[in-house]
C-alpha cells in the first residue's frame, strides 16, 4: 500500500514511469526478484497479463511494439526468467520492434558472487538489445527509463532490457516523474526531395520496396496516394504485407520466401529501386542476391530511420535518413513530369500478382492449405488480424491471404518459431472486439502452445489454425535437398489437438478434408471462446509448389549426375 508522505518504493515509482508514458499492457512471468514492482501494478490502471512462460510474455510485447510503434513491455525474473525471454528480445532486434524488458537482478549487496540466478545482463543482451543496463539507485528510475523509451524507439527501433536489482526496488525515495515521451520523427531534406524528383523523372522501370518498421496507417495511406499519383509498382518485403493494399492497382507482390518469378524479375530488370524503411535483409534479397554489393545494378534510393543501416550492405545512389511515416508525408508534395514513361507497368505488375494468387496449386491430401487461406482472405474482414510464427505453413499465408490494412500482419521477420500464438493474445489483449487469427504449423505452435492456458485465462477468443504435417517441415524440406532420403530428426508425433484445446476449457475442431473448414471456423466463432481449427495435412504437401518426393527425386537425379 502506498504511503501518504510522498516517498515511493523504487517499484511504484517505476510502473508509475510506465503510465506517464502510455503504457496499456503489461505481460509476465512473476518472479521474486521484481516482488516491489508486482505490487505495484495492484493500484495501477496497466492490464498485466500474466502469461506461462517467458518466451510468451517477450514475444507479447514485441508484438505490441511491431503493431502500435511505441515499446511492448515484457517483466521476467532473473536468470532462467531472462534467457528464456531472450527469444522474444532476438526477434524485436532483427525486426526493428521498439520493445522493453524489465528483468529482476540479485541484491546490489550479493553482485558479483554468482548469487542465486545471477547474471550480467550488460553482457547476457550486450549483442541482441540497442541498450542493456541496471538501475542502481531509485532516484535514478525516471530517467533510466525515458531513456529507454527514447532508445527502442528512435532512429531503428530495437529492444531494450532493464536490470532491476531486487532491493533498489524497494528503497523508497522522493522523486518526480518524467515526462511522457514521443518518437522523433526525422524528416528528409529538401535536397533529398529534390533529387528523389529527378530520379523519378528519368527512369523508365521504377519499383518501389516496402518494409521495416516505424510506419502508420497515415504514412501507408500518404504512399498509396504517391505511388497512385505515379503509376508505381509496389512491392513489400518479407512479413510486412500489411503496409499497402494487395488490392491496389500498384501492387506487385510479396518480395519474401519462394515470391513470384514474375515479380523477381521485376525487379532485377528495374532502373530505379525505391526501398522504404527496410534493410533488404537474407530473405527479401533472395540471400543477397538480388542486387549486388556493396554496388547494386541499379539505381537504389534507401529511405531508412537508422543512419548506421545506410550504406552498411548496399551503396545507395541516394541514401535519405527519415522515418517512413515523415519521408510518406514529404512524399505528397511530388508530381509526376505529366504522363510517366512506364505507364502500364503497375498494372500489368498487379495482374502478375493476382494470377499468382488467385488459385490454391493442386498437392497431395485432403486438406489444402492453399485453399483455406483463400477461404479466409474471402471472409474474413478487413480489419481481422492474422498472426503467424515460422514453418513451410507461412508460404501458403504469405502467397495466398490477401492484407489490406496497416497493421493486419503480425509475424517475425527474424523466422522464429512459437511466435504466432503469443502475438494472437497480445493482439486480442489490444484489440478484444476485432478477429485475431493465428496461423501454425504443428512444431511451431508447441513451442508457447501451453499458453492457450492463458487464452482461456483471460477470455481471449483467438482463433489458431494448426497445420499438422507431423513434420518439422522445413527442416525436413532442406534435409530432403542437401541429404536427400537421410531422414533424422525431423518426424513429430503430435497430441490431439482438439482435445488439447478442450482440456484447457477452450473449442476444438477437426478438419481432415478442404470442405470441413468453413463450418468448423463457424463453429470457433460462435462458441465465443479460445478455439483451435485442427488441419491434417499430408507431410508431401511441403511447399505450394512442390512436394518432399519431387525435391528428394531431384537431389537424388543431381547427386549421380
Amino acid at each position: 500500500m502506498r504511503s501518504n508522505d510522498g516517498m515511493r518504493t523504487g517499484g511504484e515509482v517505476l510502473i508509475d514511469q510506465l503510465a506517464v508514458h502510455g503504457v496499456r499492457h503489461v505481460f509476465c512471468v512473476p518472479g521474486e526478484s521484481y516482488l516491489a514492482a508486482l505490487d505495484a501494478f495492484y493500484d495501477s490502471p496497466i492490464a498485466l497479463t500474466v502469461c506461462r512462460h517467458e518466451s510468451t510474455a517477450a514475444m507479447a510485447a514485441e508484438a505490441v511494439g511491431k503493431a502500435t510503434g511505441r515499446p511492448g513491455i515484457a517483466f521476467v525474473t532473473r536468470g532462467p526468467g531472462a534467457t528464456n525471454a531472450s527469444a522474444g528480445v532476438h526477434i524485436a532486434r532483427q525486426d526493428s520492434t521498439p520493445m522493453i524488458l524489465f528483468v529482476g537482478q540479485v541484491a546490489r549487496s550479493m553482485r558479483d558472487r554468482e548469487a542465486f540466478q545471477e547474471l550480467d545482463y550488460r553482457a547476457v543482451f550486450g549483442s541482441l538489445a540497442k541498450w542493456a543496463t541496471e538501475i542502481d539507485d531509485p532516484a535514478r528510475i525516471p530517467e533510466i527509463v525515458s531513456r529507454a523509451f527514447h532508445t527502442a524507439c528512435n532512429g531503428r527501433p530495437g529492444p531494450v532490457v532493464v536490470a532491476l536489482p531486487e532491493d533498489m526496488l524497494g528503497e523508497r525515495v522522493s522523486v518526480p516523474d518524467a515526462k511522457p515521451f514521443e518518437p522523433a520523427e526525422i524528416w528528409p531534406g529538401p535536397g533529398d526531395m529534390e533529387r528523389l524528383q529527378k530520379l523519378l523523372w528519368s527512369a523508365r522501370r521504377p519499383i518501389a520496396l516496402l518494409g521495416g518498421s516505424r510506419w502508420s496507417e497515415s504514412a501507408c495511406a500518404a504512399f498509396a496516394r504517391f505511388a497512385d499519383r505515379f503509376a508505381l509498382p509496389v512491392a513489400t518485403t518479407f512479413r510486412r504485407s500489411h503496409l499497402f493494399d494487395a488490392l491496389h492497382r500498384c501492387y506487385a507482390g510479396d518480395l519474401g520466401i519462394g515470391p513470384n518469378p514474375k515479380l523477381l524479375a521485376r525487379i532485377k530488370r528495374a532502373d530505379l529501386v525505391l526501398l522504404i524503411g527496410g534493410r533488404l535483409g537474407e530473405m527479401p534479397s533472395q540471400g543477397y542476391t538480388l542486387f549486388d554489393i556493396p554496388e547494386p545494378q541499379t539505381v537504389l534510393v534507401h529511405v531508412h530511420p537508422g543512419a548506421e543501416e545506410l550504406g552498411r550492405v548496399y551503396h545507395p545512389a541516394l541514401a535519405i535518413n527519415a522515418s517512413p511515416t515523415a519521408f510518406c508525408a514529404a512524399l505528397e508534395r511530388l508530381q509526376p513530369p505529366g504522363p510517366v514513361p512506364w505507364e502500364g507497368e503497375s498494372e500489368a505488375a498487379h495482374a502478375d500478382f493476382l494470377a499468382w494468387t488467385e488459385q490454391a496449386t493442386p498437392l497431395p491430401g485432403m486438406v489444402n492449405l492453399g485453399e483455406v487461406m483463400i477461404w479466409l482472405r474471402q471472409n474474413l474482414p478487413e480489419d481481422a488480424i492474422v498472426t503467424n510464427g515460422a514453418g513451410n505453413f507461412a508460404a501458403w499465408i504469405h502467397r495466398f491471404y490477401r492484407f489490406r490494412r496497416f497493421a493486419t500482419q503480425v509475424a517475425p521477420t527474424s523466422g522464429s518459431m512459437g511466435y504466432g500464438f503469443p502475438a494472437a493474445l497480445a493482439m486480442k489483449r489490444l484489440h478484444p472486439h476485432r478477429t485475431v487469427v493465428c496461423i501454425a504449423g504443428d512444431g511451431d505452435f508447441l513451442m508457447t502452445g501451453q499458453d492457450f492456458a492463458t487464452a482461456v485465462q483471460y477470455d481471449l477468443a483467438v482463433i489458431v489454425v494448426v497445420a499438422d504435417n507431423r513434420l518439422y517441415g522445413t527442416i525436413r524440406m532442406h534435409q530432403e535437398r542437401e541429404y536427400p532420403g537421410r531422414v533424422i530428426a525431423t518426424d513429430l508425433r503430435n497430441p490431439d489437438f482438439v482435445a488439447y484445446a478442450r482440456a484447457f476449457g477452450g473449442f476444438g475442431a477437426l478438419v481432415e478434408k478442404t470442405a470441413d473448414f468453413p463450418p468448423a471456423f463457424a463453429q470457433a466463432v460462435a462458441s465465443g471462446r479460445p478455439s483451435i481449427i485442427h488441419l491434417k495435412l499430408d507431410p508431401e504437401a511441403i511447399t505450394p509448389g512442390a512436394t518432399l518426393t519431387t525435391i528428394r527425386t531431384k537431389a537424388l537425379a543431381a547427386e549421380r549426375n
